[in-house]
């Protein structure tokens, strides 16, 4: 019963893993277990049977509650774009509190507001840039098709280090991270699941091996990052507590405006359609406050 009920709470976090602005570490500390998984983690090279027995349960659970969300929000981000990406945008309003209790009372010096504006920009400028110099389907991340070659590959697995890594800290979204630089539809819901909608029902294995070459990487990624990324930031919050969350702080700031920046989530605007997406954004905000809630700190 208890390697079951560790499973259910595995799909929990998977869910939370894939949804732009809802914590994965959010969701460990809310039910209990954030001390045993990151134990588990940081020590699997040493007492690798002692940890792979805590964590096997909860990467269960993970895998497929990444796999049914993922296959969701395809569908989601299809029909309805711009609803869907107002939800997304109350989750990352509403995760602002969290982060910004990790430093309240805390002494905020030219460096941190230095810090906050270029972690903005490097969220801003490079869509500013892209919206500016391309036309067409290569303005926009939900319709710019992913290619597999040695410099993607690289990318594809840089993506993934830096969704584990911000996965570890509560209040952090490691899918927000990924729909701030404009790859969370091309390899969560278009290139997963898309796999498990289209693809592999359809028998396009072609698709599917393609596919595998975006996703294999990412997931190399995330391993590289929860065993060595994940001690790298908890030492940058141990050391450098309120820098590392102005700059953190500067991204998710910056990225409700990134996202209203691709033009694709208009299609089919209409009164309905924009009553329906503030009623999801305000939904989203809603959500992510009460999965917040008094969860603690990354420490």
């Amino acid at each position: 019963m208890k390697w079951f009920l560790d499973v259910l709470r595995g799909m929990v976090i998977g869910l939370a893993n894939v949804i732009p602005g809802v914590s994965g570490g959010t969701m460990m500390v809310s039910m209990g277990i954030y001390d045993r998984l990151i134990y588990g983690i940081n020590h699997i090279l040493k007492r690798f049977r002692e940890c792979a027995t805590i964590l096997l349960p909860y990467l269960v659970g993970m895998l497929a509650g990444i796999i049914a969300g993922s296959v969701v929000l395809n569908v989601a981000f299809e029909k309805y774009p711009l609803p869907t990406n107002a939800l997304f945008i109350g989750l990352i309003m509403g995760s602002l509190p969290i982060i910004l209790k990790q430093i309240r009372g805390a002494r905020i010096n030219a460096g941190c507001v230095l810090l906050f504006l270029l972690f903005a920009a490097v969220v801003i400028v490079p869509k500013a840039v892209a919206n500016a110099t391309l036309t067409g389907e290569n303005i926009n991340g939900a319709s710019r098709a992913l290619p597999v070659d040695a410099l993607h590959v690289l990318l594809y697995t840089a993506l993934g280090i830096m969704a584990s890594a911000s996965m570890v800290v509560p209040g952090i979204s490691g899918s927000m991270l990924l729909k701030i630089f404009g790859y969370y539809e091309p390899i969560v819901t278009r290139t997963l699941g898309g796999t498990f909608k289209d693809a592999i029902p359809a028998g396009n294995w072609d698709l599917v091996l393609h596919n595998l070459g975006i996703l294999l990487p990412y997931v190399v990624g995330l391993i590289i990052g929860l065993l060595g990324v994940a001690k790298l930031i908890s030492f940058l919050l141990k050391k450098w507590k309120v820098y590392t969350y102005c700059g953190i702080l500067g991204m998710v700031a910056a990225s409700p405006a990134v996202i209203l920046m691709d033009s694709s989530i208009y299609a089919g605007f209409s009164p309905v359609i924009c009553a329906v997406s503030v009623a999801a954004l305000a939904a989203g905000i809603l959500i992510a406050l009460k999965l917040s809630g008094d969860s603690g700190s990354a420490d």
